[in-house]
């Protein structure tokens, strides 16, 4: 799969899950929403229910930035099976131009987001190596 597909692909998905790595060395992997612009890709903590404010993957991007986004797709028929992974360096982003455009991108792509706006904090990944696989 080329990189154009890969973007394609990963553009096409709604959801993705973001792995993290905390200070003590473990592993942490959620779903998120999230909008892909060149070589960046956004998400944002949004108004969803959480237990807390002060969330795993932000301390973990805090502490080791270096994050993997993965897209996948599955289905009964095996030869439809695909997937992306998207590595790069992510920063917390509360406000400025990075944190506006995140949210402008979020909100075009989620109906969810147009009425309830994201307040952040913002988090923007600088994409540096995308792998994937296809079984067709």
């Amino acid at each position: 799969m080329d990189s154009e597909e890969m973007r394609h692909r990963i553009d096409g998905a709604m959801v993705a899950l973001l792995a993290t790595v905390g200070a003590d060395g473990r592993p942490h992997i959620v779903p998120i929403t999230f909008a892909l612009d060149e070589d960046t890709m956004f998400f944002a903590i949004d108004f969803k229910p959480k237990k807390t404010a002060d969330l795993q993957r932000l301390r973990n991007i805090e502490a080791n930035p270096s994050v993997s986004v993965l897209v996948d797709h599955y289905e009964e028929d095996w030869t439809k099976l695909w997937w992306v992974r998207a590595d790069g360096t992510a920063r917390i982003v509360i406000d400025g131009a990075t944190f506006e455009k995140g949210i402008s991108l979020l909100t075009q792509r989620y109906a969810q987001y147009q009425s309830a706006r994201p307040a952040g904090p913002m988090v923007s990944i600088a994409i540096q190596r995308m792998t994937g696989w296809s079984a067709s």
